[in-house]
């Protein structure tokens, strides 16, 4: 077993107001937790990792490639397969939290490319 405490100086803001930890990285996936703040969105796009995630404060709404729109809250769990396209925002007013695993793993995403 691998422990890996949470080291808070690599912690990065991916894009502006959308916060993220690297927690735990196996062979065949990864654990991320992520913060939103209100008004911040994670802009549209997609990777070949299948993402699994888990609200656990705030409402988080996902806008996927054809328009729709799936709405989470704390206490909801989600899976996107890999290579669909998505995006989120955080239209509320208070912070979004949630932990997201990637399989394969997907260390340090860069939204910006």
């Amino acid at each position: 077993m691998e422990h890996e405490p949470h080291d808070p100086s690599t912690d990065t803001e991916a894009v502006p107001g959308v916060h993220l930890a690297q927690l735990a990285t196996g062979a065949e996936m990864s654990v991320q937790h992520f913060s939103i703040d209100p008004g911040a969105e994670v802009p549209a796009h997609s990777h070949h990792h299948e993402q699994a995630g888990y609200i656990t404060a705030g409402t988080l709404t996902f806008v996927l490639a054809d328009g729709e729109e799936v709405v989470c809250e704390a206490g909801d769990s989600y899976v996107l397969a890999g290579e669909e396209v998505h995006g989120a925002e955080n239209r509320g007013d208070e912070q979004v939290e949630g932990v997201d695993v990637f399989s394969p793993p997907r260390p340090n995403p860069d939204w910006q490319e």
